[in-house]
């Protein structure tokens, strides 16, 4: 038995260790080394050369009054000419003074139909009103940075780029809940990798909270799709171009109010990972997609699905491996197990500071990482059976924009 334990036991380490962190520092030190040989090159495209394009940014709404004012005076007061800022907001099925709202700002286009479908069908619907070259997508429950518009624009001048991702912030104030460590953190990991992925060929998805497209690359979407933003964007690199990765276009909106909120949301994208995966099989093939196909599979396939069935595996492993042993003194095993005890340990503190809404980031990042690794079980069940409905139940958030979120 044991004979099977031990390469069971290595492989898993190699598929976490490497997922959740292996991988970054591989492509950190693959672009050090090519920065070393690389003569630094001018830009194809003058900056000061190219003229303003029209943009449109395209937001999807349902029951969101609380938000509706606030993130169109935020649209407004961006950094672009407003003569070429087309603001579209598709309102599909809300039944709250949504599109009413958005209405009484002449600036708004708004798109409204009682019947409520889910947000593909409402990007579908409403890519046909677009009128600009580019559009940027963003939800109405975040704010944007003042330049994130020519920020999107500015990479856009490369002719190969034919989608942009933005980055996604977590509000973080004195009114933050314990969710908002854990999420934080994570978004600050994914923006770094999303760097790296970006400057070693193309960025790996897209944030639907920010992310821009060529218009005229926009694929209609299965009206049954969970991740719009993932597979939209992925669809376009599947048409040869890049995602580049823009920085200084930030949006910023809450985490969820608490942690049952953040694992509901969380069993939703791992339903809509695995959905992803099935439909986006080309993308795994080497031969046709090259320097893609492995982002793609160590950034996003190993750890929606390898990494996290071996979490457990590498316990269970570890503890067989552990005990009896003839070795005297501690063995790699005994350590290892030992370590993942620990880090079990701190996130059940975690997940009872929690409860009590005391923030700690000793512990709460261990239950935060641990719960988004499980969701992917649950998610997974879901996607199975296909019970994850594609009209999804909003999060409840730690604080509203009207709270004094600037």
């Amino acid at each position: 038995m044991s004979d099977v334990a031990v390469p069971v036991f290595w492989i898993c380490a190699f598929i976490i260790l490497y997922s959740f962190g292996g991988y970054g520092i591989f492509l950190w030190v693959i672009l050090k080394i090519q920065q070393l040989f690389r003569r630094k090159e001018k830009p194809s495209y003058s900056e000061s050369d190219s003229p303003e394009p029209k943009v449109c940014l395209f937001v999807t709404a349902y029951n969101e009054s609380a938000h509706v004012r606030q993130k169109v005076e935020n649209s407004l007061a961006l950094d672009y000419p407003k003569e070429k800022l087309q603001l579209i907001w598709v309102t599909d099925g809300s039944t709250d003074d949504t599109p009413d709202i958005a209405a009484t700002y002449p600036q708004v286009e708004v798109f409204h139909q009682p019947e409520r479908k889910g947000k593909a069908h409402a990007l579908n619907r409403g890519i046909a009103f677009v009128k600009a070259p580019i559009v940027v997508f963003t939800d109405s429950n975040t704010l944007l940075s003042k330049g994130t518009i020519r920020a999107i624009v500015r990479e856009f001048r490369h002719p190969k780029v034919g989608c942009v991702a933005g980055e996604k912030r977590i509000a973080n104030d004195n009114s933050s809940t314990p969710v908002a460590s854990g999420e934080g953190l994570y978004w600050r990991i994914e923006s770094w990798l999303k760097k790296l992925d970006s400057r070693f060929y193309s960025t790996i998805g897209a944030a639907g909270e920010i992310f821009a497209i060529r218009t005229e690359l926009y694929s209609e979407l299965e009206e049954d799709t969970l991740l719009d933003d993932f597979i939209l964007s992925m669809r376009i690199t599947m048409k040869g171009y890049r995602i580049a990765y823009a920085a200084d276009a930030q949006a910023t909106e809450f985490a969820s109010s608490d942690a049952r909120e953040e694992m509901k949301r969380k069993v939703r994208i791992a339903a809509g990972a695995f959905q992803a995966i099935a439909r986006l099989p080309e993308l795994l093939n080497p031969f046709r997609y090259g320097r893609l196909s492995f982002q793609y599979f160590s950034h996003k396939v190993l750890r929606w699905t390898l990494a996290p069935l071996s979490l457990p595996i590498l316990l269970l492993s570890g503890i067989y491996l552990s005990f009896p042993t003839s070795v005297p003194g501690l063995t790699v095993y005994q350590v290892a197990t030992v370590l993942q005890l620990l880090f079990y340990l701190f996130a059940l503190f975690g997940y009872l500071l929690q409860r009590r809404n005391i923030q700690s980031g000793w512990f709460f990042a261990p239950y935060y990482f641990t719960l988004m690794n499980f969701a992917y079980f649950p998610g997974f069940v879901r996607h199975l059976f296909g019970t994850q409905t594609v009209l999804w139940e909003k999060a409840q958030r730690s604080d509203s924009f009207h709270e004094g979120f600037s």
